[in-house]
């Protein structure tokens, strides 16, 4: 491996499972993954932590795993941030410019989107991302890039995302239990998005929707900006726990009937297939119906739909999403999910995979819905490194530049290579800086707005 090659980590803290990914960018811009393995979360509910204890020792678990397995050392990763706190908001700014004939600058419009952090928001609420939609200079609508052009006032649209403090600050707390130093957190619904939506839908109009075992995440794109984002408190988990209690079967053997025959549409279910249940503690064992199981699902998946629409209505541009409803995740996985999806909303469907930036020999195994968060978080570390001009502190075992302490276990021995001075830099490593909010913004606009301040010609 090339000393110069970029590599990136991230955790995907999810409900059902917790994911460990690292990957590298190769040379025509595709992203091979190195190594992945996933754990059971049994801390999370809805996205949220809930147990710190038993969401450590799964990272841990999965770190150790897909260290193992890549042969890769990193004590920084980038984190998803998901759940049903998350909200979004639309709100409007714009700054009187004393000159009117002066060109606008980039900073003009830095100074706008900080301002936006300033907005009022509940208390023990934070803003995650505050992302530009449009810019109105003077009268004259839907501008995308202001900088050069001349007048008074400097207005712009805004898709403003909100989240609880203390759920980012439980899932930084377990990845620093877990040795490791959070990089970046990015909103779960962008990554996936990245991983499974190409630019021509993107441009077109389309609904991503990412069914995970605890929440439901939804995001509207339009005309390549994203318009609307949502988390429905409703996943794979709720049609799981249906068929247990509908069937009166334990959790695992309802998990295993839904997978393994489950269907979305109960009109089309064989009538004369049966499956048989063993019974509980030496019971005779029960047989189900697939019509009845399909109906179960069907009625639950409804519900999902019919919130999915709920938030496409309410995005308003239900009328424009050319491209339709793409849908990823876990419960994307559903047998006769896309047509079930079809008719409720009227829209082409289609099953997203995170194979369109994808390469090398793993990626027809990494290539399933449930990984396209996990997907979506390497990609969106690499947009980070580019953007920063940052370094990742990751690399195989001769060439870690780290402290090597880091991938201890609690309870396990110091491995032997580390002296006592590489345990003395990580008792005392202290975490990296935060990079301020301004330069943070500057950069994101640096990237947005390709054109320098150049002379109108």
């Amino acid at each position: 491996m090339s000393k110069k090659e970029q590599l990136v980590a991230a955790i995907d803290i999810g409900t059902t499972k917790i994911v460990a990914i690292v990957g590298k960018k190769n040379e025509n811009g595709k992203i091979e993954i190195l190594g992945l393995s996933k754990a059971l979360s049994t801390g999370v509910k809805r996205g949220v932590v809930q147990n710190i204890e038993e969401t450590v020792s799964a990272i841990q678990k999965t770190v150790e795993d897909v260290q193992k397995i890549s042969g890769i050392l990193f004590s920084e990763v980038f984190v998803g941030i998901a759940g049903q706190h998350i909200k979004s908001m639309k709100n409007r700014g714009y700054i009187i410019r004393e000159a009117y004939d002066d060109e606008i600058k980039k900073e003009e419009v830095f100074r706008l989107i900080e301002d936006m952090h300033k907005i009022h928001i509940d208390i023990g609420e934070e803003i995650i991302h505050v992302l530009p939609q449009s810019f109105i200079v003077d009268n004259e609508t839907g501008v995308k890039n202001p900088i050069g052009m001349c007048g008074k006032r400097l207005e712009a649209n805004f898709h403003i995302v909100i989240g609880q403090v203390a759920a980012a600050k439980n899932i930084e707390k377990c990845i620093r239990k877990a040795n490791l130093t959070v990089k970046d957190m990015i909103l779960e619904p962008l990554a996936s998005s990245d991983a499974v939506l190409t630019a021509d839908e993107k441009e077109a109009g389309v609904v991503l929707v990412d069914i995970g075992g605890g929440t439901t995440d939804v995001a509207v794109y339009y005309d390549d900006i994203i318009r609307h984002t949502a988390v429905i408190p409703f996943g794979g988990n709720v049609v799981t726990k249906d068929i247990k209690e509908g069937c009166a079967i334990l959790q695992r053997h309802a998990e295993q009937l839904k997978i393994q025959y489950g269907s979305a549409l109960g009109d089309i279910a064989p009538d004369d297939k049966v499956v048989s249940i063993p019974g509980i503690g030496g019971r005779e064992p029960k047989e189900i119906s697939f019509k009845s199981l399909a109906y179960i699902i069907q009625s639950r998946m409804e519900e999902i739909i019919d919130a999915v629409n709920f938030e496409i209505q309410n995005s308003g541009y239900a009328d424009k999403l050319a491209a339709g409803v793409v849908i990823t995740g876990g419960g994307a996985m559903l047998k006769h999910l896309p047509q079930l999806m079809k008719f409720k909303t009227a829209m082409d469907v289609r099953i997203g995979y995170p194979n369109e930036n994808l390469a090398g020999s793993a990626k027809n195994e990494i290539n399933q819905p449930m990984f396209a968060t996990s997907v979506g978080l390497i990609m969106r570390g690499f947009e980070f490194l580019e953007i920063y001009k940052k370094e990742f502190n990751a690399g195989s075992r001769d060439q870690y530049s780290g402290p090597k302490t880091a991938f201890i276990t609690p309870g396990k021995k110091v491995e032997e290579s580390a002296d006592e001075e590489t345990e003395a830099l990580y008792e005392t490593a202290p975490e990296e800086e935060r990079i301020p909010l301004s330069e943070k913004i500057k950069s994101i606009l640096s990237k947005m707005f390709e054109v320098e301040d150049q002379p109108i010609k």
